[in-house]
Parts: structure tokens; C-alpha cells; sequence
């Protein structure tokens, strides 16, 4: 395990997760049909509690190219090693989504809503507003970035190790956790807070490349691309002019 293969499997579990909620809501004959946006919310929220289980002790579990270039412009991260965790971040996406079709096949062919269909994959906005959009993905993007500048280890103060630590296993992604449910439930009804560039863009490659019906939406895919990355560049920046 690297680095590179865990952005990989951690992202692409995400996406096998947060993007098979979605196939289990919204395509027909599902037995979590219509079962509504906090379904979705919650599992994605777990969906990343999964990703960061699993990448979190050797890549830091990224899963997130607007995260890695956030950390990387608040000198948190090596600018070196940006490329390489942005390829794994998009491989493991579009795998990931791959896998969303591979599962769901069956209910993809008796689904005749191609918007049903191009959800389980990528975002679209509730309103279609593209400034509007921008702002939405990007303050999605900037609370995300923000409050992960200000998580803490938990620490015991011990007489003879005043800085002594204790770890949390994997129950330390559950601050994540709670953080993208909230995301999801506060911020995402606008656009579906992607708040993520390889979370949409991966699926909707993968979108375009399958034999599924409808518009991939490219004129909208530039959105959940550069929003995020604002958002976490404002977060950066403000969070260096803070501390």
C-alpha cells in the first residue's frame, strides 16, 4: 500500500458508496426507491467515513483534489506530490463509478428518467444559475476546507508528557463525517455539493463512455471543477491570514 494506491481504493470506495446511495434512491424498482435526499446525505457522509478509513493512515485520504491543492497553497502539503494524488483521486473515481453501473445494471435498463441515470454518476443544479452555482460550490468547498484546517488530535494532559496523544483508530474519521453530513444537508440541496473536482468530473467521464442514454452535461461539468478549488484556496488563504 502507497500513498498513490490508497487515494486510489479510498476515493474509489467513496464513490461506490456515496454513488450507490443515489442508484438506490432515484432508479426505478430499487428497495430504497424514493427514499429521499436524507438517505442520500447520510450515506455519503459514511461513504467518506469509509474512504478515509482506508486512506487515512497512509495518504492522509485526500480523496479530493480542491483538498490537496488547498493543503499544498497553506504549505501543509508537498506541491511535488499534487499531480500524482489528483491522478489517484480521478482513477479511483471513475472506477468507482464504473462499478456504481456494474451494480446497478439492471435497474439502469428499466430506468427511463435519463436525469435518474446521469445523477448516479455526476451533479447538477437544482436551478440552473451558473453564478449562482459557482457560489455554491464554492462556499460548499471553503466550509469543507476550513474546518478541516481546525481539526485536532485529542490530547491528555500526562504529568510527565504534557504533549502525549491518544489516537482514535478509526473512529478519527468520523470528524469528516459529520462534516460532509452536514455539508450535504445544509449546502447541498442548490448544486448536490459536489465541493469535489474528481467526485464529478471522474463519474461523468465514465457517464459519457458507457451505452446509458442522455447529455453527460459538459457544459455544466466546468462548475463542480473550479468552485471547489476556489473554495479551498479562500479557505487556505484565510486560514494562513488567521493563524
Amino acid at each position: 500500500m502507497t500513498p498513490f494506491i490508497a487515494e486510489i481504493i479510498g476515493t474509489m470506495l467513496m464513490i461506490l458508496l456515496g454513488n450507490g446511495v443515489v442508484a438506490n434512491v432515484v432508479l426505478k424498482g430499487t428497495k430504497g426507491n424514493n427514499s429521499g435526499w436524507i438517505v442520500i446525505t447520510t450515506a455519503w457522509a459514511l461513504a467518506v467515513f469509509v474512504g478515509v478509513t482506508i486512506a487515512g493512515p497512509i495518504s492522509g485520504a485526500h480523496l479530493n483534489p480542491a483538498i490537496t491543492i488547498g493543503l499544498a497553497i497553506a504549505n501543509k502539503f508537498s506541491w511535488s506530490l499534487v499531480p500524482s494524488y489528483i491522478a489517484a483521486q480521478m482513477i479511483g473515481a471513475m472506477a468507482g463509478a464504473f462499478l456504481v453501473w456494474v451494480f446497478n445494471k439492471d435497474h439502469f435498463s428499466i430506468t427511463d428518467d435519463e436525469g435518474a441515470k446521469h445523477a448516479c454518476f455526476c451533479t447538477s443544479p437544482a436551478i440552473r444559475n451558473p453564478l449562482s452555482n459557482l457560489f455554491s460550490e464554492t462556499m460548499g468547498a471553503f466550509v469543507l476546507m476550513f474546518v478541516i484546517f481546525h481539526f485536532a488530535d485529542p490530547s491528555l494532559s500526562l504529568q510527565n508528557d504534557p504533549n502525549a496523544k491518544i489516537g482514535l483508530g478509526t473512529m478519527g474519521a468520523l470528524p469528516v463525517t459529520f462534516l460532509v453530513w452536514v455539508i450535504g444537508l445544509s449546502l447541498g440541496g442548490t448544486t448536490g455539493y459536489a465541493i469535489n473536482p474528481a467526485r464529478d468530473l471522474g463519474p461523468r467521464i465514465i457517464h459519457y463512455l458507457l451505452p446509458i442514454k442522455g447529455s453527460s452535461d459538459w457544459g455544466y461539468a466546468w462548475i463542480p471543477i473550479i468552485g471547489p478549488i476556489i473554495g479551498t484556496a479562500i479557505a487556505a488563504v484565510f486560514y494562513g491570514f488567521l493563524h
